[in-house]
């Protein structure tokens, strides 16, 4: 039986057609919300849509676009009105070390994980009550150094950064920011690396050892941590990096 933690509740999940983002759409319509989210590609939005059920709104677009962003936000005013959780996932990566970072691979990756997500937080606040919510995807590469991932860990290291300056920026309106922090949780955005499912496979084999809990995380995993974010559960934490990484990075 559902708590209903977000009862009411009118809550933006970016990137929500898969991995993390899907898994927490579906948890805040469990817990009441009616949820908007955002995907680049309008086949796998629909699909989304569907798989959720009901209590969603799929608005295709892409963060890094700043007219996508104002579409969205104008679709979420006309059609309820205000916003009380963002959870700002969308997010990208791709592999490639030190000596063959291209400008695009830069560019690409700074312009969704950072402008895209700026920008999603900074136009979402007009339609913010006092007292809301929002939660930035991090990751644990924003304290942990990865081969070959300099550039989407320092986009990572940077919405850690946000989190901090937003909170002192917002705090005259009561509005919390947080950011979360995965681990090794396996989601589609892997093979988007470019990885086939053998080496997604082999990378989590060689993470294993270095996960205390000795197994990788889930995104129902992820999704519950973030509702707690979302929720008055943690009406007096603000400004904090969330790990959930099974204990990876505390070690």
């Amino acid at each position: 039986m559902s708590t209903q933690k977000l009862s009411g509740k009118i809550a933006l999940v970016t990137g929500g057609t898969s991995g993390i983002g899907l898994a927490t759409a579906k948890r805040f319509v469990t817990e009441g919300a009616h949820v908007f989210i955002t995907g680049r590609r309008q086949n796998e939005l629909d699909a989304a849509v569907m798989e959720i059920g009901g209590n969603v709104t799929g608005v295709q677009g892409d963060v890094a676009k700043l007219a996508d962003l104002d579409r969205l936000y104008a679709a979420i005013k006309a059609q309820k009105g205000r916003l009380d959780v963002l959870f700002a996932n969308a997010g990208s990566g791709l592999l490639a070390p030190l000596g063959q970072i291209t400008e695009e691979h830069f560019d690409k990756t700074f312009n969704t994980n950072v402008k895209g997500l700026l920008f999603t937080v900074q136009k979402a606040l007009p339609l913010m009550p006092e007292g809301a919510s929002i939660i930035l995807n991090a990751s644990i590469t924003s304290i942990k150094g990865n081969a070959a991932f300099s550039v989407y860990g320092a986009t990572k290291a940077a919405v850690r950064s946000f989190a901090r300056s937003w909170t002192l920026d917002l705090k005259d309106r009561k509005i919390r920011v947080n950011a979360i922090s995965p681990g090794v949780v396996p989601t589609p955005g892997y093979n988007l690396l470019g990885l086939t499912d053998e080496q997604v496979q082999g990378f989590v084999n060689s993470q294993l050892p270095n996960i205390p809990l000795g197994r990788v995380g889930t995104t129902d995993e992820i999704a519950k941590a973030v509702v707690f974010l979302a929720s008055d559960d943690s009406s007096f934490v603000n400004g904090i990096e969330l790990f959930v990484d099974g204990g990876m990075a505390q070690i």
